[in-house]
């Protein structure tokens, strides 16, 4: 599956029938699905291209909304374990639409982070939030760990 995302060591398997992939952030093999395959290129590209502590990082976090259930797809915490930026991702093969932009900003509706990122593997884009001015830029590219 090609996307615009720099190779890593990858580490697949075959179980019951079915690919996995190995998600080293949950620790534990997952489904090999083309949105999983999307995920685990761009968390290698953010720790080994951008300089994420990879202890900063997690998968498939839960939020919660009432007796409703919520699932980001990465979330970057920052030192104090607060949430700083949220991951969306979608299969390559998915276009990035408004509708994505709306489901990201229900998640920071509760989480309120600096930074908004969906990639579908091919395409990029990242948000930086300005909640004095009610207002969010469109950044020129992913930004390093060090100038969050």
């Amino acid at each position: 599956m090609e996307i615009n995302l720099p190779p890593y060591e990858i580490k697949w398997r075959e179980h019951n029938g079915h690919r996995q992939i190995f998600d080293f952030l949950r620790r534990k093999w997952v489904a090999l699905t083309p949105e999983e395959w999307v995920r685990q290129h761009f968390v290698h590209f953010l720790i080994e291209q951008k300089g994420y502590p990879k202890g900063l990082l997690a998968n498939e976090v839960e939020l919660r909304v009432g007796e409703k259930k919520l699932r980001c797809d990465s979330l970057l915490y920052d030192k104090a374990m607060q949430p700083q930026m949220i991951i969306e991702y979608k299969a390559p093969d998915v276009e990035i639409t408004q509708q994505v932009f709306d489901q990201i900003s229900v998640y920071n509706r509760l989480l309120h982070v600096d930074y908004l990122v969906i990639s579908n593997g091919l395409q990029h884009f990242c948000c930086r939030m300005d909640y004095e001015k009610h207002s969010w830029e469109f950044l020129p590219e992913i930004p390093s760990y060090d100038i969050l």
